[in-house]
């Protein structure tokens, strides 16, 4: 009974996002509210579940995605990654246009959160389009695909940066797992791919550029850029690769241990970002902070989502409805991996939002993991991270931004965006099969 109340609550929650247009957050409220009385908790219980899952949801998050937003804002508003765009391609020529706009994706990507990267990529996509005369989908798609396996597998995304927390795995090798695991992700999605599209050659609206490329001359540098934009990146996988040599408890390992926690990283980051891109080009300190504030409310919509996850794994966790699912699956011969992949799966594509499938699965598979203690949390995250990636169709924000911008007709975004974001998931569940054999 439990596992079919689990399973209405799902769907309840689907029609009244997707058929109702309600807000996720309230959503998430209203179907935690009526799981927890369907499964016999008193009102002061689920009350307190509501508070007990925001505090433990959002408690390890808000400084990691807040100083992620500012990061992004940082490195997208001082033309750090036009740098990054225009020398890449550069270096790699026409020939390899294509690995060069993977590679450049996928810097952009990590300290960008989806959307935002969206939009800053556009301008450089059909810049770079334009005055190589190759067609727009063969120059944009590995862009793309990189920016959205940032956006599944890597922290500090919402996403993966809050499974992560909820499956207590470690932010370094989930991140350098994530990396492993992305570059065969992308080149299949992005450049391998983006070759059977020379079909398409869609012109995008003149009018739709909301982001105008900034003149060569104002540019930081190519070093300054890449080191701010990937500072998160450095810290955390020098942390990882230090404390395989070096005790934790020593004064090295001390060190990098403080160094490479989250929000640390993220704090340093942020202020190499506000010196480097900020105060050294001429920026006063006051418009440094709006900035920040902007980008802190640009994430405030992410944040709820997330506090409502919680919410709602907080209930199924008090109302027993989480063992009860552990002890009924226990026995499956389906891996964890896999059976997370599959459900993170199953609710991208009824609902849309990759972080509401990511995070609602986390909630289902936690008794699982419970008794699964060979699987690593770090592989587990970046399963569910490819599940919620899956088949990107109507009911996804993303699926319109990509067909409005490129002016493709609905049927041509099934057939690249759609398939390039299935491609992302199907690898990247093969990738992290491989991987746990190789590490196992």
């Amino acid at each position: 009974m439990p596992l079919v109340l689990c399973i209405a609550a799902i769907l309840v929650l689907i029609i009244l996002v997707v058929t109702f247009k309600i807000d996720t957050f309230i959503s998430f409220l209203l179907v935690s509210i009526g799981l927890g009385i369907a499964v016999g908790m008193d009102i002061h219980r689920i009350s307190g579940s509501i508070t007990k899952g925001i505090g433990n949801t959002l408690g390890p998050l808000v400084i990691i995605l807040g100083f992620g937003a500012m990061l992004g804002k940082l490195v997208a508003d001082s033309g750090a990654a036009q740098q990054i765009t225009a020398s890449l391609t550069k270096i790699f020529g026409t020939k390899n246009i294509q690995w060069g706009m993977a590679l450049a994706g996928l810097i952009i990507g990590i300290p960008l959160f989806y959307t935002a990267g969206f939009i800053v990529v556009i301008p450089l996509i059909f810049a770079i389009a334009t005055t190589t005369r190759l067609p727009l989908l063969y120059v944009g798609i590995p862009m793309l695909a990189a920016l959205s396996v940032a956006h599944g597998f890597l922290p500090p995304h919402p996403s993966p940066t809050a499974i992560a927390e909820q499956l207590h795995a470690d932010m370094s090798k989930t991140l350098i797992y994530g990396i492993i695991v992305a570059i065969p992700t992308i080149s299949l999605a992005g450049p391998l791919f983006a070759k059977t599209l020379k079909r398409f050659n869609p012109k995008p609206p003149a009018d739709i550029l909301q982001i105008k490329p900034l003149p060569a001359e104002q540019l930081p540098g190519i070093g300054i850029s890449l080191v701010t934009a990937l500072m998160p990146v450095i810290l955390l996988a020098l942390t990882a690769i230090i404390l395989f040599f070096v005790s934790p408890d020593g004064f090295l390992g001390k060190i990098m241990s403080f160094l490479g926690d989250a929000n640390i990283a993220m704090l340093l980051s942020v202020l190499l970002a506000i010196y480097f891109l900020g105060m050294r080009r001429g920026k006063k300190i006051p418009a440094i902070m709006k900035q920040l504030e902007e980008a802190f409310k640009s994430i405030s919509v992410i944040l709820l989502i997330i506090a409502g996850s919680g919410i709602f794994m907080q209930v199924m966790s008090d109302g027993g409805v989480s063992v009860y699912i552990g002890q009924l699956l226990k026995d499956m011969q389906l891996s964890p991996l896999i059976l997370g992949w599959l459900i993170a799966a199953i609710i991208r594509v009824c609902i849309g939002s990759a972080t509401v499938a990511g995070l609602t699965t986390v909630g289902i598979m936690l008794p699982i993991l419970g008794i699964n203690q060979d699987i690593h949390p770090e592989l587990m995250v970046l399963s569910i991270g490819a599940g919620s990636l899956m088949f990107s169709h109507v009911n996804d924000g993303g699926f319109w931004l990509f067909k409005e911008y490129f002016n493709l007709t609905i049927k041509q975004t099934f057939l690249t965006w759609t398939i390039m974001e299935t491609i992302v998931s199907v690898t990247g569940l093969v990738g992290v099969l491989i991987l746990n054999h190789l590490i196992s």
